[in-house]
């Protein structure tokens, strides 16, 4: 990237930090993930690295997170609370090690890892050994007084006590400090995942809303103005920084320290080279499923403390130490049952009910199988203990079955000869991978076909989900899609859950559905073989939904990756005269067709799939920023793939794309490609 290119990114990132910033530490209303700001601030701190001289001092790196909010007292920290540099590859980490390297060529270096707790940062000052004052982190220099509301956390020692034989000129400074002097400690509150499961049990009882993670608890725990909320959420604390100078030479000697003043500590570990700081992460991420406490990774540190002083800060962040966060997570569990469902396009997809089990935070008790030849090639049984892995926010996937652990009592599964639903003939066309129900009347296809209208890649109609849709469907309201515009109040207030003001949202935003763009409305269709790619594309191509239904095979084709399948697809939909029907409802509805923008041709004829979560911007974000300059976003990997863009935990499309040789790009490529 060229100086210039650098220097306006660098100014639309500030932008986007400082904004997501703010709406997360100044209002709680946060716009984006952990993860994205992360990385945003990620490649902010990357950029700045290659051109320092394009630092300012008002620059989110030369700073940390939020502003301290008005509603608690504001403390000045003694010593900026810094944050960590984020590394998520193997070749990032190793990327770290070699240039603090060269900064410090002398030096042989040696590593302290711990682990990185999913936790919410405090200081505790304590003056003549009694906590005086703790404070979170603030903007890394001011932070907000939460004493009252820490002094609740058994775990905090509201003394300081030498609990373990210390060498005599440390134990020296140590009681000179504790009778006369300050002691400062850091580190991260958090939430027992069996203390955080156990307060949204009591919710789910008392009809409240189920608390998002532990993470999140913890921290609205602690900015509680009543401290009486903060001592009922059973909170926890450990230490990983000793701020007051006791002599201590390393990170390893530090930690010692810190236990023998009374705080608790992460399993630690210290690393003569970094393929030991590697190994310990492979032997963290094992266990981190049995720990007490959400971790994301480990936080590897230069252990010389002189060293690590040497090397500095950059912006953010101090460069002797870095956090090596973990990949795509995987469990184990049980598929107890599984069931066929039945989709707008009659496809029959069978999803395996799993014993419940929490992956990345979350509880799974799903996961799709996909279809009766995935089935068979993973050999997937009733009863079956299976590897479930969730790549950022997709559906979990089976991605292999333990066959060790059969014990003779597992059943094979087959796919029904009859639809589930409404008992219809089900077949499995020629060339195809799926089995599909061919009945003009299940109500299962009914249903998905209005569900996928209303969604949000559609009309996107908030607030119309799967169970409103078959209570309308129920009670005669709606038949198709076209029905759901005539829809009144006096329709759905009687509806079970629906009072007034529900009702009178689910109206409005069905009127403001109307205005919407021509490849929406192509998509919310429902045509089979069409998605959001060839939606735009068709949209593109003809300009008009009349030109579009009057085409023929011959002109379809001359649309590129629109093939001869797609193609008899499209026309056998407009050759329907319920279909016909049907759009003439609904642009007499009151439909207003919006015209497309003009594109810019920077990637046109380029294609892009994306795999696993990017951090900077959402899926949708990078699928709209591509199509915008022309590009195609495939869902699927192809030889006629021109980049493979991975974010984090990455689905099979990797291994694809490698195996057909496509260009792979990490997220910072992929950003100045879109730039």
């Amino acid at each position: 990237m060229t100086k210039q290119a650098a220097k306006k990114r660098i100014a639309k990132l500030r932008q986007a930090i400082n904004h997501h910033s703010y709406q997360y530490h100044v209002l709680d209303k946060p716009e984006i993930s952990d993860a994205a700001w992360d990385s945003l601030k990620h490649e902010l701190y990357q950029l700045e690295q290659v051109y320092p001289d394009l630092i300012t001092p008002d620059s989110p790196t030369q700073r940390v997170s939020g502003q301290a909010l008005d509603k608690f007292n504001k403390v000045r920290h003694r010593k900026r609370m810094l944050s960590l540099e984020d590394v998520f590859y193997l070749e990032e980490f190793k990327a770290w090690q070699e240039r603090i390297q060269k900064l410090v060529p002398s030096e042989k270096l040696d590593y302290f890892a711990e682990l990185k707790i999913d936790g919410f940062a405090i200081a505790l000052v304590y003056k003549k050994g009694i906590l005086v004052q703790g404070s979170t982190r603030g903007d890394s220099k001011v932070g907000e007084d939460v004493t009252l509301n820490l002094k609740t956390i058994n775990s905090i020692p509201l003394k300081l006590e030498i609990h373990q034989k210390l060498p005599s000129d440390i134990a020296g400074k140590i009681n000179a400090l504790l009778n006369q002097g300050e002691i400062e400690i850091r580190g991260e509150i958090y939430m027992a995942q069996k203390v955080f499961a156990e307060i949204n049990q009591q919710r789910k009882k008392q009809g409240l809303p189920l608390y998002a993670n532990p993470r999140n608890t913890a921290a609205g725990s602690i900015r509680q103005l009543d401290p009486q909320v903060a001592a009922s959420r059973q909170l926890d604390f450990l230490a990983y920084d000793l701020v007051t100078d006791l002599g201590q030479k390393t990170h390893q000697i530090k930690h010692q320290l810190i236990k023998a003043l009374g705080f608790q500590v992460s399993l630690d570990q210290h690393c003569k080279n970094l393929d030991q700081a590697v190994k310990f992460w492979e032997e963290i991420k094992k266990k981190r499923e049995k720990l007490p406490y959400q971790i994301d990774g480990i936080v590897v540190s230069v252990n010389n403390n002189r060293v690590f002083d040497k090397l500095g800060v950059v912006g953010k962040a101090p460069r002797g130490s870095v956090a090596f966060k973990f990949p795509a997570k995987e469990v184990t569990t049980i598929i107890e049952k599984i069931v066929v469902q039945v989709g707008r396009t009659g496809a029959l997809t069978p999803v395996a009910y799993l014993k419940p089990v929490h992956l990345g935070g979350i509880l799974i008790t799903r996961a799709t199988l996909h279809n009766a030849d995935e089935i068979k090639r993973l050999d997937v049984r009733l009863g079956d203990t299976v590897i479930v892995q969730r790549a950022g926010d997709v559906i979990p996937d089976v991605v292999k079955v333990i066959k060790k652990l059969r014990t003779g009592r597992e059943k094979k599964f087959n796919m029904p000869k009859t639809c589930p639903v409404c008992g219809g003939p089900v077949k499995r066309p020629q060339a195809e991978v799926v089995h599909r129900c061919v009945s003009k009347a299940c109500r299962s296809i009914q249903k998905q076909q209005i569900v996928h209208f209303a969604s949000r890649k559609g009309f996107g109609i908030e607030g119309l989900g799967p169970q409103i849709v078959n209570q309308l469907i129920d009670q005669g309201l709606i038949a198709n899609a076209a029905d759901l515009f005539s829809l009144s109040l006096g329709d759905l207030i009687p509806l079970e859950g629906f009072a007034e003001k529900a009702a009178q949202n689910l109206v409005k935003a069905i009127e403001q559905s109307k205005k919407i763009s021509l490849a929406k409305f192509i998509f919310a269709l429902g045509i089979r073989h069409v998605g959001e790619e060839t939606s735009i594309a068709l949209a593109r191509y003809f300009g008009s939904l009349d030109k579009l239904a009057k085409t023929s095979l011959k002109e379809l084709s001359r649309i590129e990756d629109v093939g001869e399948i797609v193609a008899k697809s499209i026309e056998q939909w407009f050759n329907n005269r319920k279909h016909h029907e049907l759009i003439k409802r609904l642009i007499n509805s009151g439909l207003e067709i919006k015209k497309l923008k003009p594109v810019k041709k920077k990637l046109l004829g380029s294609s892009f799939v994306l795999t696993g979560e990017l951090d900077s911007l959402t899926r949708e974000q990078a699928k709209t920023k591509i199509r915008q300059l022309g590009g195609d976003v495939p869902n699927s990997v192809s030889k006629n793939t021109d980049y493979l863009v991975l974010g984090q935990e990455p689905g099979s499309k990797y291994q694809k794309a490698r195996k057909l040789g496509v260009k792979v790009i990490k997220e910072r490529e992929f950003l100045s490609i879109i730039q």
